[in-house]
């Protein structure tokens, strides 16, 4: 008998299942086959979490691309660039049917690396703070929020980067505090999910 706790007994575990469940019925009632889902919410609200659940969970035929932009923000400053570089490399592209290549941002070689191609035929997955913009919403499908308690997201983000992140937290709040008095996620979201 396994030790480990039950998902049922872990809160933040139940909501992103809640999540998911939510997410799974919105893509499906898009009736496309190449939707693009955006998932959003500040550090540590679980962004990576449900979005590795909805691939795993994906309701469509065939595989469902997924790009973090953990991957595209070049450096602890680069929320409102990568999110530009999403935007411009590939949401456009996408919308468009024209394949979208992005860079990897190297974060210890402080620069960017392999080119990777997001094909317009499949679905996609964008997840990343900042990513829900008046813009973005115009590209894409099903706009999820993740709303988080900010001492609950910390202890998150913390356990999970360490030391790493720490010295940078507040640097990174502040761009996310810009993005969500500019852009106004929660009222471009189609889908608001609150995570303990």
């Amino acid at each position: 008998m396994s030790s480990a706790p039950s998902r049922s007994s872990d809160p933040f575990a139940a909501a992103i299942d809640v999540a998911t469940v939510r997410v799974v019925a919105a893509v499906k009632a898009v009736g496309a086959s190449n939707p693009v889902v955006l998932i959003d919410g500040r550090s540590g609200a679980g962004k990576s979490s449900l979005a590795r659940r909805l691939v795993a969970a994906w309701p469509l035929r065939g595989r469902v691309q997924l790009v973090a932009l953990d991957s595209l923000y070049p450096g602890w400053d680069g929320l409102a660039e990568g999110v530009e570089s999403a935007r411009e490399l590939i949401l456009n592209q996408h919308a468009r049917g024209f394949v979208g290549v992005w860079q990897r941002w190297d974060w210890d070689a402080s620069a960017h690396a392999e080119a990777h191609a997001v094909d317009p035929s499949l679905p996609l997955i964008v997840e990343g703070s900042g990513i829900i913009t008046p813009v973005t919403a115009r590209l894409s499908d099903v706009r999820v929020w993740l709303e988080s308690p900010s001492e609950s997201r910390r202890r998150r983000a913390l356990d999970r980067d360490g030391e790493t992140y720490r010295p940078h937290w507040t640097r990174w709040a502040s761009q996310e505090d810009d993005h969500v008095r500019r852009d106004d996620p929660v009222a471009h979201a189609t889908v608001v999910v609150p995570i303990p």
